[in-house]
């Protein structure tokens, strides 16, 4: 991409960020009676406040934690996406490899005894490895059986369910609580917290390196040069001599790892233990960075933090105005579309170069 071209998609996309906020807004006065107040929580609610009132003071620091929390998670879920997709291939399998992932951290955190840092090392590990199992099972029923992905991965989706369940109903639960959850993990297998205050992690230092790695994969070795010929033209990279099938199992079994690791990000990172219902559909939240990212690591990091600064944004807003839920996630899905939205600018150009052409031709007609 040319200096030129970088500048003019930049400047798209704080346009079409403006026009949605904008628009945000508008649903935002029809249905609040505060629509200033309720905007202002959703835009600078994430945002830590310096207070000089009894010396230099942070305050609303646990929500600047939030942002971070989700946002970790987000971009962990989102590199997994875009991996696969660079290889044009279009799995869903990142809500089950998270929830498969979330489930191994546990089994080591209860059932295996190590010191700190071994046993968190073990734990993490683990999610890994159940991560890149089960992406290398859709990645081989498509690469050898041409199985389709989207149906393999939802399917198995469900089954990663009720895994899921069925371990932590039957065999990991605390009988003593008084609802479906884990005991307490040991403090010798739990991340390690970077601001006091939150519940910010070492996943995140993780996370930061794991945005390095997936764009070194991508941009400087062999298999990513792979992925991306798979993805521009599977007939084209095998008659250059890649081995197409290799690539499609591995694409999908290398972004289960890091899905795992954003299981294990909530697990050990944020709850602490495991309960039932683990942030459904927060796998699927991948695919929106992803998408935002157009498959491109390093702006996966950018926008899991915008997309994650909407999400902490969005909760604030519901808590702290009369706007309910509902009308929070028609907000922010206007504003995702929008951005997403790759032929809104080029087709508004066209029509003001065709009316002006139209314009002129008249002028001198």
């Amino acid at each position: 991409m040319t200096r030129q071209n970088a500048l003019i998609e930049a400047i798209r996309i704080v346009a079409v960020v403006v026009i949605a906020l904008t628009i945000g807004f508008v649903i935002t006065a029809i249905v609040s009676k505060e629509p200033v107040q309720a905007y202002t929580a959703l835009l600078t609610g994430p945002l830590p406040r310096i207070s000089f009132e009894n010396g230099f003071e942070i305050k609303n620091i646990n929500r600047f934690g939030n942002w971070m929390e989700e946002s970790t998670t987000l971009i962990l879920l989102g590199l997994a996406v875009s991996l696969v997709f660079k290889a044009r291939q279009f799995s869903l399998g990142a809500e089950g490899q998270m929830l498969l992932g979330a489930l191994a951290t546990t089994v080591v955190a209860l059932h295996i005894s190590a010191p700190f840092p071994l046993h968190l090392i073990l734990a993490l590990l683990a999610a890994m490895v159940v991560g890149f199992l089960w992406g290398l099972i859709p990645g081989m029923l498509k690469a050898y059986l041409s199985v389709d992905e989207i149906v393999s991965t939802l399917m198995l989706n469900v089954i990663a369910l009720q895994i899921f369940d069925l371990l932590l109903f039957n065999w990991l639960r605390d009988p003593t609580a008084g609802f479906i959850v884990t005991p307490l993990f040991p403090q010798s297998v739990l991340l390690p917290q970077m601001i006091p205050g939150t519940r910010v992690s070492l996943m995140s230092v993780l996370m930061l390196v794991a945005v390095v790695v997936v764009w070194f994969v991508m941009a400087r070795t062999p298999f990513g040069f792979e992925l991306k010929m798979l993805g521009a033209n599977r007939k084209f990279a095998e008659y250059g001599g890649i081995n197409t099938k290799r690539v499609i199992a591995l694409s999908m079994a290398v972004s289960g790892i890091l899905a795992g690791l954003a299981g294990a990000h909530l697990s050990l990172g944020l709850l602490k233990r495991l309960t039932i219902n683990l942030s459904p559909g927060l796998g699927f939240e991948g695919i929106v960075v992803a998408l935002l990212a157009r498959n491109d690591p390093r702006l996966v990091l950018v926008a899991g933090l915008f997309y994650g600064y909407l999400r902490t944004g969005a909760q604030i807003m519901e808590r702290s105005s009369d706007v309910t839920r509902e009308v929070v996630l028609i907000i922010q899905a206007i504003i995702i579309l929008l951005i997403t939205a790759e032929q809104l600018f080029p087709r508004f150009q066209q029509w003001w170069r065709a009316r002006r052409s139209s314009e002129v031709a008249i002028e001198r007609g």
